[in-house]
């Protein structure tokens, strides 16, 4: 009764969020009155059930750290350059500027330096990393799996392009999910080859995530889709397979994209940062928040605490920032919450190096500790970036974790949450926001991973004139897509 109601009396503003949020996965196509009565239900039932019998094991300990377990590695670009020249000023013209130093802006920066040509500067407005980057699961994904992205592009495409009949809609759809695989594939096999070519020392294991599904859930239908679409990641795993892979129990057959892979995706960041400030062709402010971007015609003005930068290319690597610097973007690039927490001890049987999903969360083993996480919830712009996780949230993932690999001590040390960047129908944008020379790579829904590095690549690409495949090309990822739909370059619908 004392947990219970500490439980209720703790609940905070973003816990009435993220219960909209829970609602809406639990119980879909419900009745709205139903799905909040069986939600009111499940709450009493952790409260006084299930959370105090996982808390018998758990404790949090005094003080907790809102810093998540990447950062706390010691960050070999902190307050760069600064902390070794604190008389550095920024340079007051150079050919490009990315905007964020976590996936994608580390990336832009290597495939410049690669390019071996003309001059790039990074802005951060923190560290490296400090981001979304930064507090994420450690997954390199292949992304939302095909059957994934055409449900989730369907009900746009329902909205924006009524003028096509259903199943022209429902073609486009999968037309829109091939896309995203093609490039999330070769996002994932450049991210593994870069990685064993520069040597980089970031815990890097390609063993799969293990994804448990609902009974009934239609997983056999989105194996395959994907299989006749010519996408094999993601496959359907037995209960035993699950348990002997994993260390996880599950009721039904789980999902298993085969080709993810664990990795500590700070020092990801920081070892491509550090491979291209080894080159002239790449500069890193930290520290330095970009306040305004003018349009002067043929270059821009970069307005920064720290003074100005005019450039001819701008790259806003800002994922959940970017509203906060494009008006455009309110309403349509939203940051959503999602958090994480970790604890030492924690389930034996649960395995490391390997992506582990429940229903409700995702768990995976780091060391002598583990790492739990969910929520997915959207918050208003001026949040992003938002680092206030709930601790209702937190032990109910102790309860889930105990649930899939049995009971056992764990000590949490490390809460907090972040803000990945969402867009209305869940698809990345890759291109230009202005139709001159400034770009995004951006809204890419929780799987960064899936779009940064080859995104960035692309824009590098664009940028300096280079040959090259056209991953994303505009009529799929074009910012007009979220913007300005009625005047979209749509992609034509493949004949049969």
């Amino acid at each position: 009764m004392k947990t219970a109601l500490g439980l209720l009396l703790g609940l905070r503003r973003h816990d009435l969020r993220a219960a909209r949020t829970f609602v809406a996965t639990m119980f879909p196509g419900t009745a709205f009155v139903t799905r909040w009565l069986k939600f009111l239900a499940w709450v009493l039932r952790q409260s006084f059930i299930e959370i105090p019998r996982a808390l018998n094991c758990a404790r949090f300990a005094r003080p907790l750290s809102r810093t998540p377990i990447w950062l706390t590695a010691d960050n070999p670009l902190e307050n760069h350059p600064w902390a070794a020249e604190p008389d550095a000023a920024l340079p007051e013209r150079t050919d490009a500027v990315v905007i964020g130093a976590g996936f994608t802006g580390a990336g832009c920066a290597y495939h410049w330096a690669k390019a071996g040509r003309g001059h790039m500067v990074v802005l951060e407005m923190d560290d490296p990393a400090s981001g979304a980057s930064g507090r994420n699961e450690g997954l390199v994904v292949m992304g939302r799996y095909f059957a994934m992205v055409r449900d989730t592009v369907k009900p746009y495409l329902d909205q924006v392009r009524a003028d096509l009949a259903e199943a022209d809609r429902a073609k486009l759809a999968g037309q829109f999910a091939a896309r995203y695989a093609q490039s999330a594939y070769k996002n994932a096999d450049l991210v593994e080859q870069t990685i064993r070519e520069e040597g980089y020392d970031c815990d890097y294991a390609r063993n799969g995530w293990i994804q448990a599904r609902d009974p009934g859930a239609a997983l056999g239908e989105s194996v395959e889709a994907g299989r006749a679409a010519g996408f094999d990641d993601w496959i359907a795993m037995a209960p035993e397979d699950v348990l002997a892979t994993g260390g996880m129990r599950v009721d039904c057959p789980a999902g298993f994209s085969r080709r993810a892979a664990s990795f500590h995706p700070a020092k990801w960041v920081w070892s491509q940062l550090q491979t291209a400030l080894a080159t002239p062709h790449v500069a890193l402010y930290t520290r330095t928040k970009v306040l305004a971007i003018i349009d002067e015609g043929e270059h821009y003005a970069i307005e920064t605490a720290r003074g100005t930068i005019r450039c001819r290319h701008i790259a806003n690597a800002t994922e959940s920032y970017t509203a906060l610097l494009h008006r455009q973007f309110r309403g349509v690039l939203h940051p959503v919450q999602t958090q994480a927490a970790f604890g030492q001890g924690g389930p034996p049987g649960m395995r490391e190096h390997i992506g582990l999903s429940g229903k409700r969360g995702f768990f995976g083993r780091h060391g002598s500790g583990v790492m739990i996480g969910s929520d997915a919830t959207q918050l208003p712009h001026h949040l992003a970036g938002n680092n206030k996780p709930s601790r209702f949230i937190t032990k109910f993932l102790i309860g889930e974790m105990h649930r899939h690999f049995g009971t056992s001590p764990i000590e949490i040390t490390h809460e907090w949450s972040g803000t990945p960047g969402f867009t209305a129908d869940e698809y990345p944008i890759v291109g230009l926001i202005d139709g001159k020379r400034q770009y995004l790579i951006g809204g890419m829904c929780g799987s960064g991973t899936a779009v940064s590095f080859n995104g960035a690549r692309h824009v590098v690409q664009q940028i300096l004139g280079l040959t090259g495949p056209d991953d994303y090309p505009a009529a799929y990822f074009a910012p007009t897509r979220v913007l300005d739909p009625a005047n979209h370059p749509w992609p034509e619908i493949d004949s049969p």
